[in-house]
C-alpha cells in the first residue's frame, strides 16, 4: 500500500497481497476506507518514537531541531508519490496526516525554544518560527508546491531541516 498508493485497490487486492482473508480486514475495519485511516493512524503513531528515538540521540540543542526534521523526512521516505497523493485526496487519511502535522509544529515549536535558551540559535520569536514552519510542513502535505519541483515529502523535510538550521544560527 505504501509504495502503490491506496486509492485503486480493493478488500480483496490487499488480502491477496497481504496472504490474509477478507475477514481478517475486517476485523480491523468494516470498511476499505476505515481501513486505511487506521493504517495511517498506526503508521504516523509509529513514527513518535522513532523520531524522538533519533532526538534524543543528538545532545546538541542546535543539532535537535535538524535531527528532528530528518528524523521525519527519514520516516516519510517509504511513502511513495502516489501513497501521498492518496493520502492528499482522502480527507479522512489527510486529517490523520494534519493532525501529527500539527504535532510535529509543536514539537519544534519546543525544540526551537530550547536552543534560543541554551544559546544555540539566536534570538527569535520560538512560536512564530514554528508557525512558519508548520505552514511550510501543511504546503509539503498538500504536495502541489513542492509537486511542482519533483520533490518527495522526505526530500522536502530534508531541505526544510537544513533550510531552518541555518536560518536560526548565532
Amino acid at each position: 500500500m505504501t509504495s502503490q498508493g491506496f486509492g485503486h485497490f480493493t478488500l480483496d487486492d490487499l488480502a491477496a497481497q497481504l496472504h490474509c482473508s477478507k475477514t481478517t480486514l475486517y476485523a480491523l475495519a468494516p470498511t476499505k476506507q476505515e481501513l486505511v485511516v487506521e493504517v495511517c493512524k498506526h503508521y504516523f503513531r509509529e513514527a513518535v518514537p522513532a523520531v524522538e528515538e533519533q532526538v534524543e540521540a543528538v545532545p546538541d540543542p542546535r543539532d535537535r531541531v535538524q535531527a528532528y526534521l530528518k528524523a521525519v523526512a527519514t520516516y516519510l521516505t517509504p511513502l511513495s508519490p502516489a501513497f501521498m497523493d492518496d493520502l492528499a485526496e482522502f480527507q479522512p487519511a489527510a486529517d490523520v496526516y494534519r493532525r501529527n502535522t500539527d504535532a510535529a509544529a509543536a514539537r519544534i515549536r519546543e525544540l526551537i525554544a530550547d536552543g534560543v535558551a541554551a544559546g544555540a540559535f539566536r534570538e527569535v520569536h520560538a512560536a512564530f518560527v514554528a508557525e512558519v514552519i508548520a505552514a511550510t510542513m501543511l504546503e509539503i502535505q498538500r504536495r502541489e508546491r513542492f509537486a511542482r519541483l519533483g520533490m518527495s515529502d522526505a526530500r522536502a523535510y530534508d531541505e526544510l531541516a537544513s533550510l531552518v538550521v541555518h536560518a536560526l544560527s548565532s
